[in-house]
């Protein structure tokens, strides 16, 4: 398993080791002693799992004040990933970090807690999994819309599939500090 640090620090890209011949390939997706010695989380209390078609966007999303940390990679198809800076005291706050996964790449990501997440799918459909540091809690979920501005996230497509919640949520500047970690 090699790990990259990206320009957003906590923000991992994973590569694990792959193996593979005629009948196909193996991979651990989580290992808890290389995930310990690489400095990732270990504990996970929640595994989810997404197919969507090509063109849907889904994010950005988080929690708080129960955030969650996610590892998350593709089974099918292939995304473009993003990690925005939610924590409004950190030097990176509002800042992205985006990379294609895809199940040929097998690359995975950690997305850390304070962190809003979103992906948008490139592939005809995508399978999408992931595992969270916390449960989801409704009552704690929040979003930003995929677009603002003053994030400027360079997504691959211009006009994706949304849900109304997506569509209409505010601008990351607009978001009551309450609602946002520290």
């Amino acid at each position: 398993m090699k790990t990259f640090e990206t320009t957003l620090p906590g923000v991992t890209v994973i590569e694990p080791a792959v193996f593979g011949d005629a009948r196909g390939y193996f991979f651990e997706s989580f290992n808890r002693d290389r995930f310990a010695a690489a400095g990732l989380p270990t504990e996970f209390v929640q595994a989810n799992s997404s197919r969507s078609a090509r063109g849907v966007l889904r994010g950005l999303h988080h929690q708080w004040p129960k955030p969650q940390g996610k590892l998350v990679w593709v089974l099918e198809g292939n995304v473009f990933d993003v990690a925005v800076d939610a924590r409004r005291s950190s030097a990176h706050f509002g800042r992205w970090f985006g990379a294609e996964l895809s199940a040929e790449n097998h690359r995975m990501m950690y997305v850390p807690p304070g962190f809003l997440h979103g992906f948008v799918v490139l592939s005809e459909y995508a399978t999408f999994s992931y595992l969270c540091t916390e449960l989801y809690d409704r009552s704690c979920e929040g979003s930003v819309v995929w677009n603002d501005p003053d994030i400027g996230i360079e997504w691959p497509i211009a006009a994706p599939l949304l849900a109304d919640k997506d569509r209409q949520a505010p601008r990351l500047a607009d978001v009551a500090a309450h609602l946002l970690p520290n």
